[in-house]
């Protein structure tokens, strides 16, 4: 126990050392581009844009955290012959490496449980207030059992859009009904359609019918039905799915209600589903990097070319690391089924680097 209690203590210093080091050129590199985004913002804005981005950047970047941690630790512990009296006290090098996969899943579990709601708060306050500096109003959005709500606006007045249904990208809405207002709050007209698809710079509706609701007439008097209608607007889908809300922008602990609460409301939650599963599978691929640099770092280093080794490590992990996310984009393109593209990548680097420990250590 004692054994494990000092690796868990290598390991977790470790992994502090390479974290700090690793957030320090981050913060750097983030205060750079801020000053690029915003040149005439006041230095203490830029500061508190920068603050609220570290927790996103230095949550994504766990995974090469883990990797160069890992690596940095079993490369000393060999050089210094410390795994050399393991294995002659009896144990073999799994029973070694329990106390820093231990530490790891503990992290991961961490990580999700508790960073994963700061880093979603943290974000999304930096993307409204990105947004609110370079003066790029955030539509506004609602959810509820019925449809989605939306809202845009100038200096002509404000338009109110309800819709039953839309596309996964959000770009096509389907039943939709839109309510324009005058400057001074006054309805003016009223416009329902089949179909609605969001071009550049305007809504273009099919099967149009247009109400106008002056105070002096009959609106369904005087309804105007039109076969296309084009509407002026300053969305863009890039706009909506931000007022949407990306799945990093929403805490973990909320995502199932979420999820549901889009299914419930007809609309593709998929992305959402990846991103919660992937979320849910994180500590299990972080034990899966720890064991992969462990493979190829905790041999002897007499005789052998260590660097190369290292290099090898360092390679396995980001390979992994890619290919996970390339998992991810295949589920939310729906070409794998959701649990596919979030738990097999972690669960086959795993079983490759317990295949690589036992193939190449006599423990």
């Amino acid at each position: 126990m004692i054994l494990h209690f000092y690796f868990a203590r290598r390991f977790l210093f470790s992994f502090l050392g390479v974290a700090l080091s690793l957030g320090i050129v981050l913060a750097l590199i983030e205060l750079m581009d801020a000053l690029g985004d915003h040149p005439t913002l006041p230095l203490r804005q830029v500061l508190g844009l920068v603050a609220l981005e570290m927790p996103w950047a230095n949550y994504e970047i766990m995974p090469l955290v883990v990797i160069l941690a890992s690596v940095a630790l079993f490369v000393r512990m060999a050089r210094s012959s410390e795994l050399v009296v393991v294995r002659a006290a009896g144990r073999s090098a799994l029973r070694g490496l329990m106390a820093p996969v231990a530490v790891t899943f503990l992290l991961g579990v961490l990580a999700v449980t508790i960073g994963n709601p700061i880093v979603a708060v943290a974000s999304k306050r930096e993307h409204d207030l990105s947004n609110r500096y370079r003066g790029i109003e955030t539509a506004a959005f609602a959810l509820s059992d019925e449809g989605l709500w939306l809202r845009q606006g100038d200096a002509s007045g404000q338009t109110v859009i309800f819709a039953e249904r839309a596309s996964s990208d959000l770009g096509t809405l389907y039943g939709p009904s839109f309510l324009e207002f005058a400057p001074d709050g006054t309805p003016k007209r009223r416009l329902n359609a089949e179909v609605a698809r969001l071009g550049r710079g305007a809504w273009s509706l099919e099967s149009v019918k247009i109400w106008s609701l002056d105070r002096d007439i009959n609106p369904e008097a005087r309804a105007l039905r039109m076969e296309a209608v084009s509407l002026p607007s300053d969305l863009t889908q890039d706009r909506i799915l931000d007022s949407f809300g990306r799945p990093r922008y929403i805490p973990f602990w909320e995502l199932p209600r979420f999820i549901a609460q889009m299914e419930a409301s007809g609309f593709s939650a998929r992305r959402y589903a990846v991103w919660y599963q992937s979320e849910l599978s994180r500590p299990l691929f972080l034990v899966a990097l720890v064991l992969m640099a462990a493979a190829f770092t905790i041999g002897h280093v007499r005789g052998t070319n260590v660097g190369l080794k290292v290099l090898f490590a360092v390679i396995s992990g980001f390979g992994l690391y890619y290919i996970r996310n390339f998992a991810q984009i295949l589920g939310e393109n729906g070409q794998i089924p959701v649990a596919l593209s979030a738990w097999a990548p972690p669960v086959a680097a795993l079983l490759l680097a317990l295949g690589l420990i036992l193939h190449l250590e006599d423990g």
